[in-house]
């Protein structure tokens, strides 16, 4: 049993260089590799420093992943190689040869190895369907989101890779779970995700797993708990503003990203800890929606206006009158007039609303 666990041991630690090789005996075969990666690595950036080029500061860190890529596949190769447990078995006619047994350890070793590629732990265990529904949606995802930046030319839809890591390890998580469930002799059902999803509805409770998981895309963790409202408007702020900086390119604003995607989390995680305790109520995010109309009618009309301006106008006079220079202003000074004229307009609104609310109070005490 010692010998598998230092499988796993070893196989976390080789995340340095030469590690794992250096843990399981092959001392000088560690120190080459922690030498040859770390060496090359620092040869490289003392030449970059000295000769003030950058580029060589790149190969170093290039030629360190090969390197490093090249460490843990040897690795695997050794740990996968080495012989699993034997025993003896004893009959009427007396000692037989020994024949290998099945080792738990080296079962669950192999399961979380395959499980770095979503899916082929799980096809590891027999479970076909649900091993296939991770990897299509794994690398099913990530194909739809560089369709979708190759064909919009636009950078920001690489935010959305952020939900790789997460079905990622969903992935590795359900693998434990039933290479654990398999080894306690629980017998395993092979359905997909879709199913799960099905079977909750069924029973009338959601997941609190997923609905934690899927938190980390904003409004995504709401709408599965229920709240339709409230998901669907962090959704449209967070992609919204995505589009809309990117548009404007408002780089000045991008910190409202980040406060958007941790106020949903931390919003979507206090709903999974309330939910099954207490009646969970579908209360959107920006209240009186529908009095707001107006303010969301302007902001369109701007945007349309704004995109016919960038798009049309601007180009064909700076054809027309190139000695204006229409579009160099235009790209120059238009982002800092608009940053400008929402600042102000954010300052204007907030100083009118505290002065309001100032007034009702002094009005309510007399």
């Amino acid at each position: 049993m010692k010998n598998q666990i230092n499988k796993l041991r070893a196989f976390f630690l080789n995340i340095i260089p030469g590690a794992g090789h250096y843990y399981i005996g092959k001392r000088i075969l560690g120190i080459v590799y922690f030498l040859i990666s770390f060496g090359g690595l620092f040869m490289s950036f003392l030449i970059a420093l000295a000769s003030h080029d950058g580029e060589f500061a790149i190969l170093g860190w290039i030629g360190f992943l090969l390197v490093w890529c090249l460490n843990m596949l040897h690795l695997l190769i050794v740990l996968l190689k080495s012989p699993n447990h034997t025993a003896a078995v004893i009959s009427d006619e007396g000692m037989q040869p020994v024949i290998p047994v099945r080792n738990n350890d080296n079962e669950r070793f192999h399961v979380i190895l395959l499980s770095f590629i979503p899916g082929l732990g799980h096809f590891h265990m027999g479970l076909m369907q649900r091993g296939l529904s991770f990897l299509i949606s794994f690398f099913g995802y990530m194909t739809v989101m560089l369709f979708l930046t190759g064909v919009t030319s636009s950078s920001a839809f690489l935010l959305l890779f952020g939900v790789l890591p997460v079905i990622w390890l969903y992935s590795m998580f359900d693998a434990v779970q039933h290479i654990h469930s398999k080894l306690a002799g629980e017998e395993l059902v092979d359905r997909t995700l879709f199913e799960d999803l099905e079977a909750g509805r069924e029973d009338g409770r959601r997941s609190k797993v997923l609905a934690t998981l899927l938190s980390a895309f904003p409004g995504a963790g709401q709408m599965y708990l229920g709240l339709q409202k409230r998901g669907l408007q962090l959704m449209l702020l967070f992609l919204g503003s995505i589009y809309v900086m990117d548009l404007l390119r408002l780089s000045v604003l991008f910190f409202l990203i980040p406060v958007i995607w941790f106020y949903s989390l931390f919003d979507g995680l206090q709903l999974v800890s309330r939910y099954g305790r207490e009646e969970l109520q579908d209360k959107p995010v920006v209240e009186g929606f529908m009095n707001h109309q107006g303010w969301l009618g302007a902001g369109l009309l701007a945007l349309g206006l704004y995109y016919i301006l960038a798009n049309v106008a601007v180009p064909a006079l700076d054809i027309r009158f190139p000695e204006w220079r229409l579009q160099y202003r235009f790209s120059t000074y238009l982002k800092t007039v608009i940053v400008s004229i929402l600042l102000i307009g954010g300052g204007v609104k907030l100083l009118i609303g505290s002065k309001n609310t100032t007034a009702k109070k002094e009005t309510g005490a007399k």
